[in-house]
């Protein structure tokens, strides 16, 4: 996957605009995990072909089988692919990607029991798309009548999500893409990465549109945070009434507390994002790492419980995101009538579950200084705001472990309610009622 930080330009020069130097909101870093909600016209078809976890194509094939089923417009649109011929056998030859719109009646789609769902799994904050690389936009927008509003639900889908997360006490943010948009683009179909940042439209027209739509859900919906996708158009990127720069202006001005992506192509950013991988240490810097329950971010009726990602390694990969600086955005992908898919919500309440039993491992807490162990037991760290350390035991099923020696020495050492013995030589026994979680949390008090 593409490390987005990494991708600024054009060069500008002098023309370049001087962007602000803003930190991390605290609210952000405190988080840790949110819920990341891809639904849209791509999930009435909802299919792609369906890859199990570290199962890869060539990559000649990667975008004819691409895995997303968000990308399923594109896909398609490439002679041969299996989205092609699935889409002829489900809905007929002649039928469009837009014509899905005519078949999108949403009559399971449950706003407030969405939110109230992600509250009770543990999440902080949450991050619907408002548009996707299709182009079909879920709000009321001034700019197209390809929205929710004029076709498919008829309804104000990201106004309806805004109420309902803040209802529930969560954060709210909004996907956007601002590279890709398929409904009023011309370019051949997308297969290759090389094509991925060739066919993008760059012009002011396109620039203009991107404004306007961000700025209308900055306007109405006061996003906590702004994740776009892919990129931004370069003609925007310099100085003027309606750059980047002066959206980012716009924004932090309406949005003190806002945080945006590392996906807008500028030397600007709050947090990185690293899609369906991880860091290999604690950076100093504040990341995000999102990836689906399964192989895809939209809903893929292909995928069955055995293509998604297991309890126990959800909570490891949680934990270890957080022992690195970062926070989780975990996508969950409901159908298109709007129920979500029973298996993903089993796996947002297992991890619930941990999180509500171990939450002062996890929210608030920021890196100690190193992560992890080079060698021996699979440990991780996090420090909590009064400085005690949690030594997280992934592995809590194989009895015990040996704290390092820079962590001996430090009484009332504890499991949660109950202390803990730690011998001389720091073998630690994990208490036979901890051994079937995916994880175990021993807290030694500040040094």
């Amino acid at each position: 996957m593409l490390f987005f930080d990494r991708r600024t330009g054009p060069d500008l020069g002098a023309d370049a605009p001087r962007y602000p130097d803003r930190p991390v909101p605290d609210w952000y870093r405190d988080a840790k995990f949110g819920v990341f909600v891809h639904w849209g016209l791509y999930s009435v078809a909802g299919w792609a072909p369906p890859r199990r976890p570290g199962q890869d194509v060539p990559v000649e094939l990667e975008y004819s089988h691409h895995q997303y089923a968000e990308w399923y417009a594109n896909t398609l649109r490439i002679p041969g692919s299996p989205t092609a011929a699935h889409h002829e056998s489900a809905f007929g030859v002649g039928t469009s990607y837009e014509d899905l719109a005519d078949d999108w009646s949403a009559g399971g789609y449950d706003p407030d029991g969405w939110m109230r769902l992600f509250a009770a799994c543990g999440a902080r904050y949450v991050v619907p798309t408002a548009k996707h690389h299709d182009g079909f936009c879920l709000w009321d927008t001034a700019t197209t009548r390809f929205s929710s509003v004029h076709r498919g639900p008829r309804r104000d889908v990201v106004a309806e999500l805004a109420g309902a997360a803040r209802s529930a006490g969560l954060r709210f943010g909004l996907y956007y893409s601002g590279a890709l948009d398929w409904h009023v683009s011309h370019f051949p179909p997308i297969r290759s990465l090389t094509d991925l940042f060739t066919y993008r439209r760059n012009d002011p027209a396109f620039a203009r549109y991107c404004f306007d739509q961000v700025r209308e859900l900055i306007e109405r919906h006061r996003p906590d945070v702004l994740w776009n996708d892919i990129d931004w158009p370069d003609s925007a990127k310099a100085t003027g009434p309606h750059s980047l720069a002066a959206l980012f202006e716009h924004y932090y001005e309406r949005v003190p507390e806002g945080v945006v992506n590392d996906r807008w192509g500028v030397p600007h950013l709050g947090f990185r994002t690293r899609e369906y991988r991880t860091e290999t240490t604690a950076p100093t810097w504040t990341w995000e790492a999102t990836r689906g329950l399964g192989a895809s971010f939209g809903y893929n009726r292909a995928e069955d419980d055995t293509h998604l990602i297991d309890a126990t390694e959800l909570v490891h990969l949680l934990v270890d995101t957080v022992a690195k600086n970062g926070n989780l955005l975990l996508n969950i992908s409901p159908r298109g009538d709007g129920t979500l898919p029973g298996e993903q919500v089993d796996r947002l309440r297992d991890l619930g579950r941990w999180l509500a039993a171990h939450p002062h491992a996890v929210y608030g807490t920021r890196p100690w200084r190193r992560h992890a162990e080079p060698v021996g037991a699979p440990l991780r760290y996090t420090v909590r705001p009064d400085g005690a350390l949690n030594v997280i035991a992934l592995d809590p099923a194989h009895g015990g472990f040996r704290l390092p020696a820079d962590l001996l020495g430090r009484p009332g050492a504890h499991w949660g309610e109950g202390p803990a013995q730690i011998l001389p030589d720091g073998t630690v026994t994990i208490p036979p009622g901890l051994r079937h979680l995916p994880a175990a949390v021993l807290t030694l008090p500040p040094s």
